[in-house]
């Protein structure tokens, strides 16, 4: 079901969907962000605008964000990874994360967040780190470029300094504790064969051991395109291996499996609070 953000109908059977549930499992892609404050990189156009220095020269998200930009140009790509990092270290999450959070402690089995983000921002918004599934890695963690090790560690102590007319990082690189070499953030990048993905199995293993308990689930989707399919997929596994229900928000893509689900085409942050006030409503 399309909806626009006038269409009482569809919002009236998100809430529906939502109350009726025994779980909330909320997919998030990067249009979670948006309302936050954080760029959108959808596009060249988009990215550029975020980071135009990348924009003078030519380069894109795919060539920026890969693991060959931290061999032939660390501070370039440490550039890149420090600013975003600064970025969400000081970002607020949007009232939208607090709204999910008490849907979720209103169900009999809560709350689990699966995300192609790497900004931390449910951890942020309070929701416990064991509750989330990074498919993609985390900011706030850093391995080995090589990677000498499969360890990874907090980069809590790394502040990084960026010129933002290069975007080139002024201060020191980050080092491997266990090498001396460059360290890098524990994320997949584009091309990646050196990502450490011990800690995103750990975070799977938790979230298939809290599925098998749940029955009735409802599957929230914000800001997650098609372009890179990985919360999508994930959001129809649910509703295809569980029985469960798609309610997804997404301004530009809300089409949705079959009539039983709802797509609305909004944004995270507004779609939420209209279903949030009806919920309130009943």
């Amino acid at each position: 079901m399309r909806a626009t953000p006038d269409s009482p109908e569809a919002l009236d059977h998100a809430a529906e969907l939502i109350a009726q549930a025994d779980a909330l499992i909320v997919a998030a892609g990067a249009g979670m962000g948006v309302d936050s404050g954080l760029p959108d990189f959808r596009g060249p156009e988009g990215f550029w605008q975020a980071y135009p220095a990348l924009g003078r020269a030519q380069l894109d998200f795919y060539s920026v964000a890969s693991p060959a930009t931290f061999r032939s140009r660390p501070e370039l790509a440490w550039g890149f990874y420090g600013h975003r990092l600064a970025l969400y270290r000081r970002t607020r999450p949007h009232a939208g994360f607090g709204i999910l959070q008490r849907w979720g402690e209103g169900m009999l089995q809560g709350l689990r967040v699966f995300t192609s983000n790497v900004d931390g921002q449910f951890q942020r918004a309070g929701i416990p780190a064991e509750h989330v599934h990074e498919c993609h890695g985390a900011i706030d963690w850093m391995q080995c470029a090589t990677p000498c090790t499969d360890a990874i560690w907090p980069a809590d102590a790394f502040l990084p300094e960026v010129d933002d007319e290069t975007c080139l990082l002024r201060n020191a690189l980050p080092v491997c504790p266990h090498c001396g070499g460059l360290a890098r953030p524990n994320i997949l990048m584009f091309g990646d064969a050196a990502w450490v993905e011990a800690r995103e199995h750990e975070q799977a293993d938790r979230q298939r051991a809290w599925l098998r308990h749940v029955h009735r689930p409802v599957v929230v989707e914000l800001g997650a395109g098609t372009v890179v399919p990985s919360v999508r997929a994930f959001s129809h596994a649910v509703v295809k291996e569980l029985g469960g229900r798609l309610v997804r928000i997404n301004p530009r893509e809300p089409q949705v499996p079959s009539g039983r689900d709802v797509g609305l085409a909004m944004g995270a942050l507004e779609g939420l609070q209209a279903i949030d006030q009806r919920l309130h409503r009943a």
